[in-house]
């Protein structure tokens, strides 16, 4: 397995109290860490939901606060619940990688349904993949599952943080606001996607080329 690397700016603080909410859920020992994957993952499609209707009722930036910091929760406690109870598996941490890049995608759809801006989501969803193929193949090479400074972890606490805004706001303002107000965000992640991406792409080449494993050079094994 790759060696797991992160230069995450705020998973210093959320790790401090992992341990401390893992113990107060009272998980039993017997649910399996995948299940926690699972309910992480319906708990990001809630914020799908969220962002889709925030646009015209107030209670759907509730709804994302709800299921983007519940998935990101889920994706803290998973692996601390599967190594307190010996069920690390490398079918849990594959499942757990694979259904990451599809949250963020749910939550694109989101907004570019509540925006009526399928060609900018279009763009956020593309974005999100090739930065998952990317930090994916980079730790084949290197041997290091590198997290950038923004990452998973600060995308997620600025999508929670958004949608209680949207939430409040449409409490406090005219609610037809919203929609405007989500293609904004939703225009700006996408110009900052495209630009993490590329600076992304040229910084991993570098290291690659630096400090990767020797280049593989043998031919395709062909199985009839």
């Amino acid at each position: 397995m790759s060696k797991r690397i992160s230069h995450s700016l705020l998973d210093p603080f959320y790790s401090g109290f992992v341990p401390k909410l893992y113990k107060a859920m009272r998980i039993p020992r017997y649910f399996p860490p995948e299940g926690i994957v699972l309910i992480g993952h319906l708990l990001a499609l809630t914020g799908g939901v969220g962002f889709a209707l925030a646009g015209k009722y107030a209670f759907g930036g509730l709804l994302v606060v709800i299921g983007v910091a519940g998935n990101h929760i889920a994706d803290m406690v998973d692996g601390t619940h599967a190594r307190a109870t010996g069920q690390c598996r490398n079918g849990g941490e594959l499942l757990d990688h694979f259904t990451d890049p599809l949250s963020f995608c749910y939550w694109m759809i989101g907004m570019s349904v509540a925006t009526d801006s399928p060609y900018v989501g279009i763009i956020c969803i593309l974005c999100i993949y090739a930065t998952a193929v990317l930090t994916n193949i980079r730790a084949k090479i290197t041997g290091e599952f590198t997290l950038a400074a923004f990452g998973p972890t600060e995308f997620k606490t600025l999508l929670a943080l958004f949608g209680a805004f949207l939430f409040i706001n449409s409490l406090l303002s005219n609610l037809a606001e919203s929609a405007a107000i989500i293609e904004g965000f939703l225009k700006i992640l996408a110009v900052i996607g495209i630009l993490q991406l590329l600076v992304g792409l040229r910084n991993a080449v570098h290291q690659v080329n630096r400090s990767g494993a020797k280049p593989d050079t043998s031919e395709w094994e062909q199985r009839n």
